[in-house]
C-alpha cells in the first residue's frame, strides 16, 4: 500500500493507493479459487494416484514374480508401468498435499521438481505407448523377416525411451523456457503463457516431439497391422477362424487409440492455444482440468494394456490366490482359439500379438501363386484340426508339411 499528499485549495488530503500485485501462490491459496476447488481436486487426486500406485505396482510384482511375463515384448509394457507409478507417487502425492492445503506449501524448488518429474515420466510414458505400438507391429507384420524382437532390441526401445523423453523435457531446467506454477496455484507445469519467441520455440518443438511424433508411430503401426490382419482375414476368411480375432483386434486398436486421445489431446489442446494466444483469460479451474484430466491416464493405462491380457490376468489370479510363482507356462499360454496362435508360440503378455493366428499371417509374406496352390491343402489341414478339437484329439499337422510353409517363431 502507497499513499501520497494531494493539496487542494490549500488544503492538504493524503489519498492511498493499492498496487496491484499478483497474488503468491507459494503463501497462501489464491482469492480468485474457490476453496471447495482445492477440495475437490485434493480428494480427485487422492483416488486417481491411490488406484495408479496399487495398479501399476501390481503389474512389477506380477512380472517380477512370474518368469513367463518376462518376455522382450513385455518390457516396454512394465517400463509404462514404472513411468506411471513414480509419476504418480511424485506427481500426484505432491498435488494432493498442495490443494489438501490450499498452495503450494513446499515451495519453488518443490514445483520445478514436480514439474519436470511429472513432464518427463508423462512424456516417458507417452512414448512406451508408441514403442509398444511399433514392438506390436514388428513382430505380428515381420517388416524384417529374419529379425526377431530379442532383447537387445527391447533393452534399445528403453534406451531410446528414457533418453529421448530426458532430452525434450531437461531444457526448461537449463534456461529454455521455464517450470512455473499453474493458474491453479497447486501444480507446476511448462510456462506455456510466456511471451518470449525462445519460449513459444521451445512450445512447438515440444508439442511436435512428444504428442504429435508418438501419436503417428501408434496411428501408423496400428494401421499397418490393421491391414495385414484385414488381407489375412479376406484371403483365409472361408476358413472362417481369423473373423473373431481381427474384430477383437481392431476394437482393441481401437480402444488403445481414443484412450491416448482422450487422455492427452485436451492437454496438448490447452498448451497450443495458451502459446498462441498468451493473453486470452481462461478461468483457472477450466485451465487446470485438462493437466488433471491426463494424470488419470496413470489408472486406465494398466486396464488396456496389461489387465485386458489373458496372461496376465491367469498369472494375477494365480497370485491372489496364493499359488507358487512355478505356474507351468503351458497353462498360461493355453487358449480357446483354432490353429497355432502367437500366444501359444511367443508366450508373450500381448493382447494383439496373442490373437493373431501367425500361421496366417506369415502365409501372407508367400506369392498369391503359391496360396492358391496350397489353399485347398490349407483348408483340409484346419478341418483336419477343428475334427480333432470336437472329438477332444489332440491331432498335430501332418509331418510332411515343407519348412517354408512353417512359420519362423
Amino acid at each position: 500500500m502507497a499513499s501520497f499528499v494531494l493539496s487542494v485549495n490549500g488544503v492538504s488530503f493524503t489519498e492511498a493507493t493499492e498496487k496491484l500485485e499478483p497474488e503468491n501462490p507459494f503463501k497462501g491459496p489464491l482469492s480468485y479459487v474457490s476453496p471447495w476447488t482445492y477440495t475437490f481436486l485434493a480428494c480427485l487426486m487422492f483416488v486417481v494416484t491411490s488406484l495408479s500406485l496399487f495398479e501399476n505396482f501390481t503389474v512389477m510384482l506380477v512380472t517380477f514374480k512370474y518368469k513367463q511375463l518376462r518376455k522382450p515384448l513385455n518390457y516396454i509394457i512394465v517400463n509404462l508401468s514404472v513411468a506411471d507409478f513414480f509419476m504418480s507417487l511424485v506427481g500426484g502425492s505432491i498435488s494432493f498435499l498442495n490443494n489438501a492445503n490450499g498452495y503450494f506449501i513446499l515451495g519453488n524448488w518443490a514445483c520445478v521438481t514436480e514439474g519436470f518429474v511429472v513432464t518427463y515420466l508423462g512424456i516417458v510414458a507417452l512414448w512406451s505407448l508408441a514403442i509398444l505400438a511399433f514392438e506390436r507391429y514388428f513382430v505380428i507384420c515381420r517388416p524384417m523377416k529374419n529379425v526377431r524382437l530379442g532383447i537387445k532390441h527391447a533393452g534399445l526401445g528403453l534406451l531410446f525411451v528414457w533418453t529421448f523423453s530426458f532430452i525434450w523435457t531437461i531444457p526448461p531446467v537449463l534456461g529454455w523456457n521455464s517450470y512455473t506454477v499453474s493458474k491453479i496455484g497447486t501444480t507446476c507445469e511448462p510456462n506455456w503463457y510466456s511471451t518470449e519467441y525462445s519460449d513459444h520455440t521451445y512450445i512447438i518443438t515440444f508439442f511436435t516431439t512428444c504428442f504429435i511424433l508418438p501419436l503417428g508411430v501408434i496411428i501408423g503401426s496400428y494401421g499397418k497391422l490393421m491391414q495385414k490382419l484385414r488381407k489375412v482375414s479376406n484371403t483365409h476368411g472361408r476358413l472362417g477362424h481369423t473373423r473373431k480375432p481381427t474384430r477383437e483386434v481392431a476394437r482393441m486398436v481401437i480402444v488403445m487409440i481414443a484412450a491416448y486421445l482422450i487422455g492427452w489431446t485436451p492437454y496438448a489442446a490447452f498448451s497450443i492455444t495458451v502459446t498462441a494466444c498468451p493473453t486470452i483469460y481462461i478461468d483457472p479451474r477450466l485451465s487446470a482440468a485438462p493437466a488433471f484430466f491426463a494424470k488419470t491416464t496413470n489408472v486406465y493405462n494398466p486396464i488396456i494394456y496389461v489387465f485386458m491380457n489373458k496372461q496376465f490376468r491367469k498369472c494375477l489370479i494365480h497370485m491372489f490366490k496364493g499359488g507358487t510363482a512355478s505356474l507351468d507356462s503351458t497353462h498360461i499360454n493355453q487358449t480357446s482359439d483354432r490353429g497355432t496362435t502367437a500366444d501359444s508360440h511367443m508366450g508373450e503378455m500381448s493382447t494383439i500379438a496373442a490373437r493373431v493366428p501367425l500361421s496366417s499371417v506369415c502365409n501372407m509374406e508367400r506369392t498369391q501363386e503359391e496360396e492358391e496352390e496350397d489353399e485347398e491343402e490349407a483348408m483340409a489341414r484346419v478341418e483336419e484340426e477343428t475334427h480333432g478339437e470336437n472329438n477332444g484329439g489332440t491331432n498335430k499337422l501332418p509331418v510332411n508339411v515343407n519348412e517354408n510353409k512353417v512359420c519362423p517363431l
